[in-house]
């Protein structure tokens, strides 16, 4: 997969490589401002069992 967008990728190694940091740097940004807010009340983290005794 890596190969593929490398090869697709304009420019030479320079310009591929800062691409292919804007890219990640968007995945990320993407994922933390809505995939794991959306995702986050459908997952079981906050169901704690724990009781004092």
């Amino acid at each position: 997969m890596y190969g593929w967008i490398w090869r697709h990728l304009p420019g030479n190694a320079y310009v591929r490589a800062a691409l292919s940091l804007v890219l990640v740097l968007a995945t990320v940004y993407v994922l933390f401002q809505y995939v794991f807010p959306w995702a986050e009340p459908l997952l079981p983290f906050n169901d704690v069992t724990v009781d004092e005794g």
